[in-house]
């Protein structure tokens, strides 16, 4: 007999037998109801006939397991009730894992080889991460069962989970919810009338039903850090309540946080208090745009009117007025203010020793809790020859004090894009390489074209589909060499800036010797509490991902601090529903929730209400009469899906769709809000005007004209 014959084979007996079930309604014999009628027959019949009741009940518990019928839970009471708690105890527990095992085998038999050949590529990380810890994720789903057990059986036969290793933990992981069932079933049974309800044995069984996952969870997490924290030797005494390693975003709010709870925190920084933020990202950014903002605003002087004017770049002072706006937001984030809000500030290198203890300075501090806040930096991609220049990126860019003549900006993501539209407009000859097919990927294809267009009109190459293979010098000239459809280019420039996105920083101060994993995407790995392998080291901001944004970091850094300090009392998941992002481009790209191309590849439904800006009168006005506000709602409704702004102070306009997402208020509710007239605000009550002229209640109307005409008399 060959395997298939043998699959077909089992697969149609296995058919059988359950719509035998179904079709004689067999589910009947495995109430409460039957069997407590039955009780007093089953009792007697069960003295005469004890070792064959006791059999017959075992293998009907095997097989009703075996084919995930319905109906275990029943007879795990009913065998308590019938057999008195110790025999049924006996009996449950081996019926029980044999059943599961049964299960898992045909599943197995059946199904694994034909879903790891489909899905084996995906199914790698699972699989190893079985091999490892499977016996535990197990224990851990039998004792606090997240699943029905017939698809704990199911799912795990597809597994490389070994058979007897499945068995001994599913018996040991079984048993003492078996225990609180069967005791249950000892009290149905002794249940003679309405008044036994209320008997105190009763209503401990019950009790035991309710708090035994809350019990055998709390059992768990103590038995996992056990495991955890084996050979590891936890501090008698702590010098702080909180240690956070980082001060940018997520590490400064951290660190706020703790301090404003009354604990004792400590913040460790390396370098500059503010982190990539204030010091080479969001603020020299935003302030290098808008000195390239006026330039642009003065070269349109007759579109407003102004006969003359003329600008004369002095790309020196440009970027000491960036580090002038530095210097007066620093004082926000400064030693000073943290230390007056009652955080230790220490400046020095930290390294992890113990999963309580950083060593920083040549000193040992302890702490309860530790937040890992690194941050990221720019990700130099491994191009042959880029050693040979002095290349830029988002943090050494802001030494620069001769405009560099011909820039190449090498990537289409915000932050390649928002300098590449500034340092053109400031006076560079600015050439922007993007591997992929097109600019700003992360939105949809028409905000693209847009920026494109735009780009393209400031005089900014944009080539897209370009690869960078090779960085080429000589005799003081420098070229990239880049391979496309059309061939290979080598495309000169004097500075290159590489901006292909950010790496998290992750080595270096004492991960790899905790043995804290680091995913594939190179963020240290979290679960939904941002807690590490170790539950009391938590991450947050780019080091923690997914996303890399100053307002992400800042909101994830609630949850760690809460999450840390309050997490035995009660512990929050991070809310990632309602994330906005901006690219302060001119016009400003800014988006909250689902794309259009999002919501296509993911299979949602949607309606698409969009608003043309130029209809507006306070765009049209200060000359800002370009973009769009598009809105993806739920058909139908006015729920909204997502929501992207191409539009002059798009980030700014973005704040009231994200208090609307984030509280559930739908288009209808902005659409009755008074907006100021004449203010760019308005074009988010008149894209909720466009939704709610599209959904007319025609019919109704038609009703109301007739109404109208009548009270005219005609």
């Amino acid at each position: 007999m060959n395997r298939r014959f043998l699959k077909i084979v089992i697969l149609a007996l296995l058919v059988v037998l359950i719509a035998a079930f179904f079709a004689f309604d067999l589910g009947q014999y495995l109430t409460l109801t039957y069997l407590k009628s039955q009780q007093q027959a089953f009792s007697e019949y069960y003295q005469q006939h004890q070792l064959s009741t006791l059999l017959g009940y075992l293998l009907i518990y095997i097989l009703v397991t075996a084919l995930s019928l319905p109906g275990a839970t029943v007879m795990t009471l009913a065998g308590g009730a019938l057999f008195g708690f110790k025999a049924a105890l006996l009996v449950v527990s081996f019926a029980s894992s044999i059943g599961a095992t049964l299960a898992f085998l045909v599943s197995r038999f059946l199904l694994r080889d034909w879903v790891q050949q489909k899905f084996g590529a995906k199914l790698q990380a699972i699989n190893q991460g079985v091999e490892r810890e499977g016996a535990f994720y197990l224990f851990s789903l039998r004792l606090v069962p997240l699943f029905p057990f017939f698809v704990i059986n199911l799912v795990m036969g597809l597994t490389p989970l070994k058979v007897g290793t499945y068995y001994l933990v599913s018996q040991i992981g079984m048993l003492p919810g078996t225990i609180v069932y069967v005791n249950a079933g000892t009290q149905l049974g002794q249940l003679e009338s309405a008044g036994g309800i209320l008997s105190p044995g009763l209503l401990l069984s019950f009790a035991l039903l309710g708090i035994f996952p809350l019990l055998a969870k709390r059992v768990l997490a103590l038995f996992q850090a056990r495991k955890v924290y084996a050979g590891q030797v936890r501090p008698k005494r702590f010098d702080y309540n909180l240690l956070v390693i980082g001060a940018g975003s997520a590490g400064l709010v951290s660190a706020y946080i703790g301090a404003a709870v009354k604990a004792k925190v400590a913040l460790v920084e390396r370098d500059q208090m503010g982190g990539d933020c204030l010091n080479t990202g969001c603020v020299p950014s935003k302030t290098l745009l808008r000195s390239a903002k006026a330039v642009a605003q003065i070269r349109r002087a007759q579109e407003f009117g102004l006969k003359s004017a003329t600008v004369e770049v002095d790309f020196a002072a440009v970027m000491e007025r960036v580090q002038e706006k530095i210097a007066r937001v620093a004082p926000h984030d400064s030693v000073a203010r943290y230390t007056e809000l009652g955080v230790e500030v220490i400046k020095g290198e930290a390294r992890l020793t113990s999963p309580w203890t950083v060593a920083v300075n040549g000193r040992e501090l302890s702490a309860r809790n530790i937040i890992i806040a690194s941050g990221a930096g720019p990700f130099i991609p491994p191009l042959k020859g880029l050693d040979q220049v002095d290349y830029l990126t988002s943090e050494n860019l802001w030494q620069l004090r001769v405009l560099p003549e011909q820039l190449l900006v090498l990537g289409g993501g915000p932050i390649g894009c928002e300098l590449a539209q500034a340092f053109a407009r400031l006076g560079s000859r600015v050439t922007q390489v993007e591997m992929a097919p097109r600019i700003m990927g992360r939105e949809d294809p028409e905000v693209s074209e847009f920026i494109t267009a735009k780009f393209s009109a400031e005089g900014i190459r944009v080539l897209t589909g370009y690869q960078a293979i090779e960085v080429k010098t000589e005799g003081g000239r420098h070229w990239l060499s880049c391979r496309h459809a059309g061939g290979e280019s080598d495309l000169e420039f004097d500075r290159l800036l590489i901006a292909v996105g950010r790496k998290p920083k992750v080595s270096g101060f004492g991960l790899e010797d905790l043995g804290i994993d680091i995913d594939r995407n190179g963020t240290v790995a979290t679960d939904p509490f941002l807690r590490t392998k170790y539950p009391n080291i938590f991450c947050a901001g780019d080091v923690a991902g997914p996303y890399q944004f100053t307002h992400s970091a800042a909101h994830q850094a609630w949850y760690a601090a809460v999450n840390a300090l309050f997490g035995q009392f009660r512990k929050f998941k991070v809310d990632y529903r309602v994330i906005p992002w901006c690219t302060f481009t001119d016009a400003e790209v800014a988006r909250v929730g689902l794309s259009e191309e999002e919501a296509q590849q993911q299979g949602i439904a949607y309606e698409v209400t969009r608003y043309e800006v130029a209809d507006l009168d306070r765009a049209i006005a200060d000359g800002e009469d370009h973009g769009w506000v598009k809105i993806l709602t739920v058909p139908g409704k006015d729920r909204i899906l997502g929501v992207t702004i191409v539009a002059a102070h798009a980030g700014d306009l973005l704040a009231e769709y994200v208090l609307a997402m984030k509280h559930g208020l739908g288009l209808n509710k902005i659409l009755g809000t008074i907006h100021s007239y004449p203010t760019l605000a308005e074009m988010n009550k008149m894209a909720a005007g466009q939704w709610k002229k599209a959904h007319a209640p025609e019919r109704l109307l038609r009703w109301v004209e007739r109404y109208h005409r009548w009270r005219r008399g005609v």
